[in-house]
């Protein structure tokens, strides 16, 4: 056999190896059923019209996920197949169950509030087995004290977003804080996000301020100008000098005043001005540009949200488990996404994984200003015994999840 005869059949080989096992699955003609769950709601009129409405949120970065899982499966024979369910902002939770029920969609994408959510998982008929992601809600409880073992959280949690803004606070060596908090329950839940990491990193809040300011108009003169006198009274501090302005106020009724109107001259930072975030539209690391522009192609020219960015990550979280155990079971699905060997390429930097005490996605957080990427958290110098993502929100020894415990 002449040198070339060699090289020819090795590589015939090596592509027959390679090749088997696509060609194999490729008959297996496995059919990933997937359904989206949402809600509308009555958008609030913005805080200043150069914001961006989003009536659609969500909805773009499931179908760019299945788009991508479907490139690979008709390799392996997978078909993904997506219904989505958007019901009134009136619609009750009864309604939701019934939809649910009539479904034969295993693997359920919830862009819904934490009630809502656990009323359904609660609700619905125990067979067939469902696994849920939750792409929403970023409440601490619905993680810890009110998980269930077949929800998983793609956005991070409000403890999590925390530590992440606390940790570069403290590189910055802005260790002495003015928490300005909103009048809203999500408000205070930041705020609680924030003070537990003030004690957790060391960090000092010297005074706690509640916005009550109420005005009429929040696009004429009586309505925003008044609402920056009340900033300088508010941010005085009761006469404390502070390093930064923390503000949570997650409904975005007054934050955006903050920035250049504090009393001192300080930085603005939380749910405006710098925020920690799981996705911003001015992330251009790690080959993030792509997706940006491939999301923005899908939506009609607006940019990546949050929301859209973890329905896309559930989504392809589906797809890599899936492809890993060429199965649609859901307890298998289940198993492999919070196994040690489960890895998803995000857009992060590093690869994504799941705690497997509560379900939560490990990942990285932005940390951001309006048009740019100012940071990314974990910090340096923010060690762990197992992994530095864990230095963000309740780590193992801390969880009150009972359902994930083996």
């Amino acid at each position: 056999m002449g040198l070339a005869q060699l090289v020819f059949l090795t590589i015939w080989l090596l592509f027959i190896a390679v090749l088997a096992p696509f060609l194999w699955a490729a008959e297996s003609d496995i059919k990933v059923k997937v359904l989206y769950l949402g809600q509308e709601y009555s958008g609030k009129k913005p805080l200043a019209l150069v914001q961006q409405i989003t009536t659609d949120g969500g909805l773009p970065g499931i179908r760019l996920a299945m788009d991508d899982n479907a490139t690979t499966g008709q390799f392996l024979g997978h078909q993904y197949q997506l219904d989505e369910l958007i019901f009134p902002h009136d619609a009750d939770n009864q309604q939701l169950i019934d939809a649910v029920n009539q479904t034969d969609k295993p693997f359920v994408i919830v862009d819904l509030p934490a009630k809502q959510l656990l009323a359904i998982v609660d609700g619905l008929d125990p067979i067939p087995r469902r696994l849920f992601f939750n792409v929403r809600d970023k409440s601490i409880a619905l993680r810890e004290q009110h998980c269930r073992t077949n929800v998983l959280h793609i956005l991070p949690d409000r403890a999590m977003l925390a530590d992440a803004l606390a940790q570069y606070l403290l590189v910055k060596r802005w260790n002495k804080w003015l928490l300005v908090v909103g009048k809203h329950a999500n408000d205070r839940a930041y705020a609680d996000a924030i003070e537990n990491a003030a004690k957790k990193f060391n960090a000092k809040i010297v005074a706690k301020e509640e916005w009550r300011f109420e005005y009429g108009g929040r696009l004429v003169d009586s309505g925003h100008v008044t609402a920056k006198q009340e900033v300088s009274l508010m941010t005085q501090a009761r006469g404390e000098n502070y390093d930064v302005v923390v503000v949570a106020d997650e409904d975005d009724n007054f934050g955006e005043y903050l920035p250049y109107q504090t009393y001192i001259p300080r930085p603005v930072v939380g749910t405006q001005g710098l925020i920690a975030t799981a996705w911003h539209r001015a992330n251009e690391l790690w080959g993030a540009t792509q997706i940006q522009r491939r999301f923005s192609k899908q939506a009609n020219g607006r940019y990546m949200t949050e929301r859209d960015y973890a329905a896309w990550v559930a989504g392809r979280a589906l797809g890599e488990a899936v492809t890993r155990i060429n199965s649609t079971d859901v307890d298998a699905v289940r198993t492999q996404l919070l196994s040690n060997e489960f890895q998803l390429a995000a857009f992060k930097g590093v690869a994504l994984n799941f705690r497997n005490w509560n379900g939560q996605l490990r990942q990285p957080i932005l940390l951001a200003a309006p048009r740019m990427l100012v940071s990314v958290s974990p910090q340096a110098g923010f060690l762990h015994q197992f992994s530095a993502l864990d230095t963000l929100g309740l780590d193992r020894p801390q969880t009150r999840c009972g359902a994930f415990k083996n």
